[in-house]
């Protein structure tokens, strides 16, 4: 016995002194109750272990054995979760709780001819369980016994009334069983019972339909249509029906009238504009049929943004030109202005086009429409950046940052930071500069143009120059052609007065570059002046002079003219 079994039994032991003493029943009790306190608690395995001993204590007690069984059956262990689910059963026979378990036992067990007959035993100690029911209905369809599923489902009639989904489980549990008939007079009785309700009378149709009877079905169908032309239960059917007989024309006509009729459903549009799609490929891939009915659908007053953005990935897929896709992604924010694909996909379209206003025309629209989509402040901001309007651009990323959250996108979110560490930098605000870039590293450690931007600006100020570079040194071996990142390692080298070393890396950026910066040429004349080549450093600042600009020119000009490197 464990001790934690131990410790339980003996306080209840104690608690009923003297237990010796007393009588089995009162022993039980005890037990048991404290089983239940213990499972109410949280602490199964002392429950299970009390409930054990209440076993062993009284057999004949059915309480015990019906918690075990739940216990087994939460264990896995589908054998014994029965045998202790019958044996409370046995006990008590009336317990419609204990009937319900081992129901579910039987079921686990996949007996599925006991688990029907507990069922039935069951319901007939409580005739208002129509979950019951419907239970046994599945249950005898399993087992294809279709006339006590056929008997069932009129019992819930009686129940429930008479109903549609009633009406057509029977209807096709006698096509099932081969009464054809049957089947479809279930369908003429709900019909005649609502003559007003065109839909039930499209469904008799279907069964005569399905139960051979089409020419009769068709005829039902054309005069529902006569009576209410828009039907849209009645046009699905004779499209099915001209499908069948292999009537394009009629099967094309039927098709446009469908996806154009104001009763069909999203659902049904985009399934049947699939089915027009795939014709159209495997006859050649013509689209002209394909966007006539794309267009006459959006340009419905009641069209759906979903059917235009389906439009314009079909067009995509055609890659038809982006002139011709954009007033289709137009018409899906016309009718949605809220749907953030169709704008993400514009704002794409004038990115590429590097058309900048219209990219924060577009965005800032979304953020009416789209207050939590991150990536339309990213794109803001960075069309406002490349206008070079700072603030505006600093904005933007400001207020994406406030709807950042553990599920986006790191890389949006660390390009967020990294740009707004620059533009901190371009205005001086240092210490923002570097808390921004920090926190861009915190979401994408191996943000290269981060990395190198940090390292290069510490370098300038001179400040945590090993750690500057470290995130330099991981930019050139991430990207070792790139003469930018080879300068910047270079120029961290020269700060660190490793010059030799400095030389080797800002030669290595001049053979990468052939058309190098004042910035670059000026940078590496002041490594070679350190690393001793005093020549050939007054060269490169000849060069650095010939492309700098005008705040650059008089200190080169000071270089050239002292032949020596002058600290800034």
């Amino acid at each position: 016995m464990n001790i934690l079994k131990y410790i339980l039994l003996t306080a209840v032991t104690m608690s009923c002194v003297p237990c010796l003493s007393q009588d089995k029943g009162q022993r039980y009790d005890a037990f048991f109750i404290e089983a239940i306190c213990q499972r109410e608690k949280g602490n199964n395995d002392a429950a299970f272990d009390l409930l054990s001993h209440c076993v062993e204590i009284d057999s004949t007690r059915s309480e015990a054995w019906y918690f075990l069984a739940q216990y087994y059956a939460a264990l896995k262990d589908k054998p014994k979760s029965l045998a202790y689910a019958q044996r409370a059963v046995e006990l008590e026979p009336n317990n419609t709780t204990y009937l319900e378990t081992l129901a579910q036992a039987y079921m686990n067990q996949r007996d599925f001819k006991r688990a029907t007959e507990t069922l039935e035993q069951l319901y007939d100690k409580m005739h208002d369980r129509d979950d019951v029911l419907g239970m046994l209905v599945q249950l005898y369809e399993q087992r294809q016994d279709y006339d006590n599923a056929i008997r069932t489902l009129s019992r819930l009639e009686m129940m429930e009334g008479k109903s549609e989904r009633l009406s057509f489980a029977k209807s096709q549990l006698y096509t099932e069983k081969g009464d054809k008939k049957a089947a479809i007079s279930e369908m003429k009785q709900l019909a005649d019972q609502y003559p007003n309700d065109y839909n039930y009378r499209c469904m008799y149709a279907n069964a005569l339909y399905r139960n051979e009877q089409q020419q009769k079905a068709v005829a039902l169908y054309e005069s529902i249509l006569k009576d209410e032309p828009d039907n849209r239960m009645a046009q699905l059917a004779m499209l099915a029906y001209y499908h069948d007989q292999q009537d394009t024309l009629r099967q094309k006509q039927m098709t446009d009238r469908i996806l154009l009729n104001k009763q069909t459903t999203l659902q049904d549009r985009i399934a049947l504009m699939r089915q027009v799609i795939s014709e159209s490929e495997q006859q050649g891939g013509d689209s002209t049929r394909v966007l006539r009915l794309f267009h006459r659908m959006i340009s419905q007053p009641e069209a759906e943004a979903d059917m235009a953005i389906f439009c314009a990935t079909y067009m995509n897929l055609k890659k038809m030109p982006e002139d011709s896709i954009r007033p289709v992604l137009e018409r899906a924010l016309e009718i949605a202005p809220d749907n953030a694909a169709a704008r993400l996909q514009l704002v794409s379209y004038a990115w590429r086009a590097e058309d900048k206003d219209r990219v924060i025309a577009l965005c800032r629209d979304a953020r009416q429409y789209n207050p939590d989509e991150m990536a339309f402040y990213y794109y803001q901001g960075i069309a406002y950046y490349q206008k070079e309007q700072l603030d505006d651009a600093l904005n933007a990323f400001q207020n994406g940052i406030s709807v950042i959250n553990d599920h986006s996108d790191p890389e949006i979110v660390s390009d967020f930071y990294a740009v707004m560490g620059d533009i901190m930098h371009q205005k001086g605000r240092e210490q923002e500069a570097f808390a921004a870039y920090d926190s861009c590293l915190q979401w994408k450690d191996d943000n290269i143009g981060c990395l190198n931007n940090y390292a290069y600006y510490l370098s300038e100020k001179g400040l945590q120059l090993e750690k500057a570079e470290q995130m330099s040194y991981r930019t050139i071996k991430a990207e070792p052609k790139n003469a930018t990142y080879l300068d910047t390692y270079a120029w961290i080298l020269f700060m660190q007065k490793r010059y030799s070393e400095a030389r080797i890396y800002i030669d290595q950026t001049l053979q990468c570059d052939s058309d190098s910066s004042s910035v670059l040429l000026e940078h590496a004349g002041d490594i070679y002046y350190q690393a001793g080549e005093k020549e050939q450093a007054v060269t490169l600042w000849q060069q650095a002079l010939k492309k700098a600009t005008e705040d650059r020119r008089q200190v080169l000009t000071r270089k050239i003219k002292l032949k020596k490197y002058l600290k800034e």
